[in-house]
């Protein structure tokens, strides 16, 4: 049950019993995340190109790819090899030219033989009136088989992997596709009017129309649902994974929040309570919850979550924050400690720092119940930690923390209920692609009393000033950051960016002002650099993106960004929210590369107008569109090969139902469209999923 069907073998063999695919294309195919036959499947055209069959290129518009078939009149051959070397043809009622540079006599006499007839397609230009088309990309003979298509797809390519051999490829899989019973709700597909699988794949390769590659097309459409309905799938059989294995019932007293909502000095926002209320509502069910709390910078997230663990305590149980970094888990735990002393709630810090003696101690406190809540690193999960009762665990920063290590959790505590903090606002469609499994929770509002931060676009070329105004306003005793972009592609160059950058503003600043610190370092190392600054002995912190999540230095209150034109929107809102954290004004300086185009300035504009991560992150997607991924891969976003981010937005939400419901009919998919569905699961490499539902 939990092997792979034997009609989809073919789809995961080796590349090399393919046709015409050596160990040198097998190399370069891997630049296209081709890496077995099924891959050349999903890497679909992302154009299509028409090639009007015509009798004669006379009423002809300029640049119209146009196929003919043509008499072989005359070859003129140019004085030298580098002129043009020109052939006479005629069609049906005009004489035109076909134009070679670089030609060999020879082969263009054997292509195209004078007084014969040949089928040509090609590009139309006019040269003084004179109709002609220049290097053809077709001439055929007029009884080959393989005739020139009228619609042709043009695939993503790479060097060493051309057009001819990924069709050549492609066509040849399309002749031998498995045939798959269908896993879509046969109203559904009635509703869309999607066409099966297998005519979906078909006609998505050998388009039917010049918009064969859009975003309506009801062929890539549907093979987008199947990848969206698949991961839907896969993270709703963890949910119920997580859902089945019993809960419990946590009845909290109320006495202890109520001491601690009142010493605080301010009142919650309405999406706070609402919040509370979901957490709280949750722990009351005998089911686990597996919820997620997204809220955009500065919302109040960890106060919400510290009222969830206070009521697990109440009910007689433990508590656990897991944090990303020791910085963040340090923080948690410095923002809590005085609202936990105040009404005798005993709470722990645990990371990688703590060594021997002591930690032995918190150990056996823990294990014996002596500590409440605790709050740490990924320390947490090692196996001597030993949980007296565990009942409620909150994972800060989603992000680094997928499914697996939910269900890893689970085991610390026979029943924990689990809540995620997110600080990336993503609209609903997205958040459905990434937590589909999850319940979500939404805190929109700021706590009263946050002053706006001023955010100004600086060019480069004014860089200078910057530096002097930073001097001057360090040398009054204030902190700022100074961010240089992360550059994927090399660790090196970009690495060595924030170097130089660091080494300049280290000579105008003096020693000891200013510290470096990016991603390549050992996070011992790292967590040092930001204690300092922490601390206030660094003023200044060159850093790459390392500081986007959760940093909070109040006195911190300028945010340099470098290149900010290279970042995405939702990313410098988060970067920006490392500042704006004490009551003193504070300023986020964009500094942008010149020229920047008038989209890029209406991006980094938005910036400028709201601090609302909701909208920011709504135009940031429908600016980026769906060709640009600059951004998806650090939103976490799983990566869809099919889908790209305007079909994501359509679609999810439909995915997400359908998966719900299959799996609430037929929770073991055993009915026949079940089995159909673990066909899909399979066919995506989704297979985890059908093991979780085997061993369930």
């Amino acid at each position: 049950m939990g092997t792979r069907p034997r009609e989809l073998f073919h789809l995961f063999g080796d590349l090399k019993n393919l046709s015409g695919v050596g160990p040198k294309t097998i190399a370069n195919l891997k630049n296209l995340s081709i890496e077995k036959p099924r891959d050349f499947l999903f890497n679909l055209p992302f154009s299509v190109l028409e090639r009007l069959p015509v009798k004669s290129v006379r009423e002809v518009s300029s640049s119209q790819i146009v196929t003919v078939e043509v008499l072989v009149k005359a070859h003129k051959v140019g004085r030298s090899r580098a002129s043009a070397y020109r052939v006479n043809v005629q069609d049906s009622e005009v004489s035109f030219q076909i134009v070679f540079f670089n030609a060999r006599k020879e082969y263009l006499e054997t292509l195209l033989p004078v007084g014969e007839r040949r089928i040509i397609s090609g590009k139309l230009e006019f040269f003084d009136d004179i109709p002609q088309i220049v290097h053809p990309h077709h001439v055929k003979k007029i009884d080959d088989k393989k005739a020139i298509v009228r619609f042709e797809p043009v695939y993503p390519l790479t060097s060493g992997v051309g057009q001819k051999l990924m069709f050549g490829t492609v066509t040849g899989l399309l002749k031998n596709l498995p045939k798959l019973d269908e896993w879509i709700d046969h109203e559904l597909l009635k509703i869309k009017g999607w066409p099966s699988w297998q005519d979906a794949l078909r006609t998505a390769h050998c388009p039917v129309s010049a918009d064969g590659a859009s975003n309506t097309d009801p062929a890539r459409l549907r093979l987008a649902f199947d990848e969206l309905f698949s991961h839907q799938l896969s993270l709703s059989i963890a949910r119920n994974k997580i859902k089945r294995s019993k809960g419990r019932a946590n009845i909290p007293s109320g006495n202890i929040q109520n001491k601690v909502l009142n010493n605080l000095p301010f009142k919650f926002t309405e999406d706070q309570e609402l919040s509370v209320k979901d957490i709280l509502d949750d722990l009351k069910k005998p089911e686990r919850m597996n919820r997620l709390l997204q809220g955009d910078v500065g919302s109040g997230k960890t106060i919400v979550a510290f009222i969830g663990l206070i009521a697990a305590v109440e009910a007689g149980g433990q508590g656990a924050i897991m944090a990303p970094t020791e910085i963040l888990a340090r923080q948690h735990y410095e923002t809590l400690l005085p609202l936990a002393e105040q009404v005798g709630i005993n709470l722990s810090l645990l990371t990688g720092r703590d060594r021997g003696l002591a930690r032995n101690n918190k150990l056996n406190d823990l294990k014996a119940g002596k500590t409440n809540i605790i709050i740490g690193t990924h320390a947490l999960f090692q196996t001597d930690v030993i949980f007296k009762d565990l009942r409620f665990a909150v994972v800060d920063e989603q992000h680094r923390f997928g499914v697996n290590q939910r269900l890893e959790l689970g085991k610390k505590g026979s029943v924990v209920d689990l809540l995620i903090m997110t600080a990336t606002p993503i609209p609903r469609s997205l958040a459905l692609a990434q937590y589909g499994d999850m319940d979500i929770s939404i805190i929109k509002q700021k706590p009263p009393g946050r002053k706006p931060i001023n955010t100004a676009l600086v060019s480069s070329s004014r860089i200078d000033e910057v530096i002097v105004k930073l001097k001057n306003s360090i040398a009054k005793g204030t902190q700022a950051y100074w961010v240089c972009p992360l550059i994927e592609e090399s660790e090196v160059l970009h690495y060595t960016a924030a170097e130089r950058r660091f080494e300049q503003l280290r000579a105008k600043l003096g020693e000891g002002v200013v510290e470096l610190v990016h991603g390549k370092m050992a996070s011992e190392v790292k967590d040092k650099i930001m204690d300092r600054f922490v601390s206030g002995k660094t003023k200044l912190l060159v850093a790459t993106t390392v500081i986007e999540v959760g940093v909070n230095v109040p006195s911190a209150t300028i945010m340099v960004v470098e290149n900010a034109e290279k970042f995405g929107l939702a990313q410098l809102h988060q970067l920006r929210g490392r500042v704006g954290r004490g009551n003193i004004q504070s300023t986020c300086l964009l500094l942008y590369q010149e020229p920047l185009s008038i989209s890029g300035k209406k991006r980094l504009s938005i910036l400028r107008e709201t601090e609302d991560g909701f909208k920011i992150s709504e135009v940031d997607l429908n600016l980026r569109g769906s060709g640009d991924a600059i951004g998806t891969a650090q939103s976490g976003l799983p990566r869809f090969r099919m889908a790209n981010i305007d079909m994501i937005e359509v679609l999810t939400k439909t995915a997400h139902q359908q998966a719900r419901y299959l799996l609430a009919k037929d929770p073991n998919l055993e009915t026949p469209q079940g089995q159909s569905a673990r066909n899909l699961l399979w066919l995506m490499e989704q297979d985890k999923s059908i093991r979780l539902i085997t061993v369930g």
